[in-house]
């Protein structure tokens, strides 16, 4: 293409660099309009697209700068309810709060403009080699924020498609392999764009619909199978509001509501409390929690409820654990959170820093990290859950030690830190790729929504209302079978996106 028939739009990233990286800005702030509660799945394959050309034709630093503005809208949009539970709910200081939210905004944006320096590095101005080495590049950037720095691998492109043809692709390669297929689309829109040949736009606009195409065929697909009867199931949801919930005062009352709801699901094999559904540790409520588990074991039902759980197996002070507590079988059985919250549930700063936030009556102390693998917790009538609690489920790697044995997933949360923000409906989202990835249902329950029935295929089947008292009865039935992405995890598609991009440097090395 001539430069005298270069429209003048493309030529923003030389000319007005500041101007275009507000414009990439923008473009990854819009870019949350495709997760939930939005739902606006399109948006992430047409607004790549931009983002996808500048790196294609500034220079490597250039398509850096860009791509890290592109993911500090993305971040600083998509997790601003970080500032609600430090602040709001936390009570720390607003500039704590604004710096926890922006610092984590910045440090993702830094993370995605690897990406961006690869994709223009490795590219080197050819749009048909970008269709290999966007989606790697991007795949394997996603994934290091799954793990950098204890990992955040919120916001995948890839959830966002949850309700897409794309969506065929996770119990395959996982959340990634949707977006690597994501990416190639959109990568492919520019190749057809630039193409020089009818041929080589017939041959971009099938890489522009392939992914799409076959993802669709492969939703057809049933990776796993029912086994045995369905069991009939109870989510209990108290909507006690994070401000209120640990006020002594509410510690009865709340006890009480999920005491009365669980003796009203007495035909329910499985009844489901949030995470720490019970404002207490395990030995402070020990009458109660004895009267929980005599109730279960004269109906033949299995409660599974969140609570602080002190051990003293390991600690002659005792260890706090954020567990989840299975009564109703012949022995108690503990699930404990393996993947805790930095600032949340555990702080990563020095005595002197810890001494600081103990005088600025911030919290301070830490919970106690599960054992990586753990004996599945299994109901009264033989059915093994793979159990997450909070946002554990957001890291589907490390859920895959209890599969093929568990037939369905189990996830508590608390989800009332973050208010009446996007986070509920995004954390939902990742609760449904789950269940897409693994090939199980879900029952979900939450403090205050939102508690869901996801399906075996990540649909929703129930789900209750935010901010109320819910109580929520369906038929789950177990499933049995391996997914591919079960069997081998996220490996094949990050082995792919390594293999591409090393190809490629090695291709390019007298450049590097």
């Amino acid at each position: 293409m001539a430069s005298k028939d270069i429209h003048p739009i493309f030529l923003i990233p030389a000319d007005k660099p500041a101007l275009s990286r507000l414009i990439a800005f923008v473009i990854g702030a819009a870019t949350t309009l495709a997760f939930a509660p939005f739902g606006l799945s399109i948006v992430a394959p047409v607004l790549l697209i931009p983002l996808l050309y500048i790196c294609l034709t500034v220079s490597p630093r250039d398509a850096a700068m860009h791509a890290f503005w592109y993911g500090f809208g993305l971040f600083l949009t998509g997790t601003y309810w970080i500032y609600i539970s430090v602040h709001v709910f936390g009570n720390a200081a607003l500039w704590i709060a604004l710096l926890l939210m922006v610092g984590l905004a910045l440090i993702m944006a830094a993370i995605t403009a690897v990406g961006g320096w690869l994709i223009a590095r490795l590219s080197q101005g050819e749009p048909w080699l970008m269709l290999a080495i966007a989606p790697a590049a991007w795949v394997i950037v996603e994934w290091l924020r799954g793990w950098v720095l204890t990992g955040f691998p919120w916001m995948a492109i890839g959830y966002g498609q949850i309700d897409t043809g794309f969506a065929g692709w996770a119990p395959v390669f996982g959340v990634y392999g949707v977006t690597f297929m994501v990416v190639l689309s959109a990568a492919a829109v520019i190749a057809t764009l630039m193409a020089q040949s009818p041929r080589g736009r017939i041959g971009g606009v099938v890489a522009v619909l392939l992914p799409w195409i076959v993802g669709g065929i492969l939703t057809l697909s049933d990776w796993t199978e029912p086994d045995g009867e369905a069991v009939r199931a109870t989510i209990v949801q108290a909507g006690v509001s994070q401000d209120k919930k640990w006020d002594r005062d509410q510690l009865q009352p709340i006890m009480e509501h999920y005491l009365g709801a669980t003796l009203s699901a007495a035909d329910s094999d499985i009844v489901l409390w949030p995470e720490v559904a019970i404002p207490a540790t395990d030995d402070q409520v020990p009458n109660f929690l004895a009267r929980v588990e005599r109730d279960a074991r004269s109906r033949g039902q299995t409660v599974m409820l969140g609570i602080l759980e002190r051990s003293f197996e390991r600690s002659v002070e005792g260890r706090i654990y954020n567990s989840v507590l299975l009564l109703g079988g012949p022995e108690r059985q503990y699930y404990r959170k393996r993947h805790l919250v930095p600032f949340g549930e555990y702080f990563p700063v020095p005595p002197s820093v810890r001494e600081w936030m103990k005088m600025q009556n911030l919290p301070h102390s830490d919970l106690t990290k599960g054992d990586d693998v753990q004996p599945l917790l299994t109901a009264v009538d033989g059915t093994k859950f793979a159990t997450a609690i909070c946002y554990e489920d957001a890291y589907a790697a490390e859920q895959l030690y209890a599969l093929p044995e568990a037939g369905i997933l189990v996830n508590v949360s608390n989800d009332a830190w973050f208010g009446d923000s996007i986070a509920p409906h995004q954390h939902l989202e990742i609760a449904r790729m789950r269940s897409l990835e693994f090939g199980r249902p879900t029952i979900r329950s939450t403090n205050t929504g939102i508690s869901a029935f996801i399906g075996p295929d990540g649909k929703l089947l129930q789900t209750g209302k935010q901010f109320e008292a819910e109580f929520m009865t369906a038929d789950v039935v177990p499933m049995r079978g391996t997914t591919p992405y079960v069997a081998g995890g996220n490996w094949p598609i990050i082995g792919l996106g390594f293999v591409i991009l090393g190809f490629f440097w090695i291709r390019n090395r007298a450049s590097l």
